[in-house]
């Protein structure tokens, strides 16, 4: 939280968020409440009031009870929240350089894009319903940034109606990503990757406007299938992965596969947008299995299975696809965040979910933000492992000239990087 407040998120919040001229209210503090308390391990607006429990309230001034809180989110507006959105982006771009949670010398700065459905059960929730995941519930989506040598941190949030597509209205987060990178001084080049369901004109466009590259990829229609039919024999270069990966269409292990590229140019059949040319890379993986080779395709004529993705990635195809697959990390972000912040239900009230994925995003970059300058190894351990080596920690708490100290029990495990941390985030460490 010392790292939120030199970030200047109470003043971006204050600057940002107008509920009114009469309206009493405190946004900054009922906003950085819920931050506090997800950072402790709250997974709902009803645990933040563990941040009133034994001596945790000497750490913080004007910690607001689980019914106010309520009452703010569910009292929100669209507007509000977009504001609340806006001053997570700015504090994000300011957070990244203070402790360091991206290397923003590397050449490549990775920007993936998905969503994923929290799953409901009570009738009465706003915004719930069955998508193609057969699963009831509100759709989240997240930005999140990385490189090669450090973890994910969110970048923006959306939410959207379970039975809207995964890519619905994704031009606006992703922009706004790509403008919070370059607002923390990202230079190097900003790669956007995301799967089949966010190939649409807007989110393309959005990305080349913003002067980024992208690899996503294509679903398996008609007119892919025809580009795909024109690469020749000759045009197909082996491939051997690092590591095996499970195919759970075939049900076995492939390490072995090919690949090629073609022009492509997509969007011919929307007016509305200017279409899109770049390449059209296609790996395909023989299908050995009897079972799932169609009619008609049995030997000699051997049956593959291709996987196409568009990209405007100017590295050689021997590299684009290794970058691509490694999107998936950003299921490590869900996960992380359903282990923690988000792990009660969403309240009923619509704009209530977005007001409170919002902190759950801001406690989440704070947690790795507490990770990075620990140790190593906390800079690429998730949530869950810090709270439980770092902040989940029992202390009698001091305050000798007016300074707070804390004072662990002697001999504890991992003494060393809790010394570092709060060292490093401006502290004096306790005497024994």
């Amino acid at each position: 939280m010392r790292s939120a407040e030199r970030c200047d998120l109470p003043a971006l919040i204050r600057r940002h968020v107008d509920l009114g001229v009469t309206t009493r209210v405190n946004p900054a503090g009922k906003a950085m409440t819920p931050v506090a308390g997800m950072c402790v391990g709250a997974d709902g607006i009803q645990d933040v009031d563990v941040l009133r429990t034994g001596a945790t309230h000497r750490l913080f001034g004007g910690i607001y009870a689980p019914c106010t809180l309520g009452s703010f989110l569910r009292s929100l507006t669209h507007g509000h929240v977009r504001q609340l959105q806006a001053a997570s982006r700015r504090f994000t771009a300011n957070l990244i350089p203070h402790v360091g949670l991206i290397p923003l010398g590397e050449p490549i700065v990775y920007l993936d894009v998905d969503s994923k459905v929290k799953q409901v059960h009570g009738p009465a929730k706003q915004g719930a319903s069955f998508g193609y995941t057969k699963v009831r519930g509100p759709r989240f989506q997240i930005v999140t940034a990385s490189t090669a040598s450090s973890r994910p941190v969110v970048i923006a949030t959306r939410l959207r109606k379970g039975s809207a597509g995964s890519g619905k209205g994704a031009h606006s987060p992703v922009a706004e990503a790509i403008r919070a990178l370059r607002e923390a001084g990202a230079g190097a080049t900003v790669l956007v990757r995301a799967d089949s369901a966010f190939f649409c004109a807007k989110p393309v466009t959005a990305i080349r406007a913003a002067r980024a590259c992208y690899p996503i990829t294509v679903a398996d229609t008609k007119t892919i299938r025809a580009a795909i039919a024109t690469i020749p024999e000759t045009a197909w270069t082996p491939i051997k992965y690092r590591n095996a990966v499970r195919d759970a269409d075939e049900g076995r292990q492939i390490s072995e596969a090919e690949i090629a590229e073609i022009p492509y140019t997509a969007f011919t059949s929307n007016k509305a947008e200017p279409r899109t040319r770049a390449r059209l890379i296609v790996r395909r993986v023989r299908r050995p299995n009897p079972a799932t080779v169609p009619d008609g395709q049995d030997e000699p004529f051997a049956a593959h299975r291709h996987h196409a993705s568009h990209t405007t990635n100017p590295p050689v195809i021997d590299q684009t696809q290794p970058m691509h697959r490694q999107r998936a990390a950003i299921e490590q972000v869900f996960s992380d965040l359903e282990d923690g912040p988000l792990a009660h239900p969403p309240p009923g009230k619509f704009h209530a979910n977005p007001a409170r994925l919002a902190p759950a995003a801001l406690a989440y970059n704070l947690t790795r933000a507490a990770g990075t300058p620990a140790s190593r190894f906390h800079a690429k351990a998730t949530g869950a492992t810090i709270r439980r080596t770092l902040v989940d920690i029992p202390a009698r708490i001091a305050s000798p000239a007016r300074r707070i100290r804390p004072h662990p029990p002697e001999h504890r495990p991992r003494e060393g990087p809790l010394t570092t941390l709060w060292t490093r985030t401006g502290h004096r460490p306790a005497r024994r």
